[in-house]
């Protein structure tokens, strides 16, 4: 598949997005919710290949805060970049479960993994829509804190 291709289908599944850029080839190994989390070789979910001991296996808004917040995050109000802070919004579905995360970047635009495709760099809002909900909660933590874990 070319990249113009990839480019076509992601603009299909998310009409929002204006300016993005593919940063990755598709892959099995991890998901949004590990890589929103800073790992490519874990798939994270509730009941799934990997889950934070102690955290409940339920897709409430509820349970990705505690599963993050073994990593050091915590609940914000703001989505704009804060130096020396790493920055996580976990989206939500119509049924108030997550269903999608993404992690923002040191320039300020967001990093997500498409499900099994690719990774893109986009606008947060622009993921917004029919697949994935709302962004419904924004997590941060100190960026020093992501060496230690």
């Amino acid at each position: 598949m070319t990249s113009e291709q990839a480019r076509a289908i992601i603009r299909a599944w998310f009409p929002l997005l204006s300016a993005f850029e593919v940063t990755s080839p598709p892959s099995k190994r991890y998901n949004c919710i590990a890589w929103a989390a800073g790992e490519d070789h874990l798939w994270w979910w509730p009941g799934g290949p990997y889950w934070p001991d102690g955290v409940a296996k339920d897709e409430t808004v509820e349970a990705f805060t505690l599963a993050y917040g073994r990593l050091g995050y915590a609940c914000c109000e703001d989505l704009g970049l804060e130096h020396g802070f790493e920055k996580i919004a976990l989206f939500v579905g119509l049924d108030g479960r997550v269903v999608h995360a993404a992690r923002q970047l040191a320039d300020g635009r967001w990093s997500s993994k498409l499900g099994e495709a690719w990774d893109i760099t986009h606008e947060l809002n622009e993921l917004e829509g029919e697949h994935y909900g709302r962004v419904g909660r924004l997590l941060k933590r100190p960026a020093a804190l992501a060496r230690s874990f």
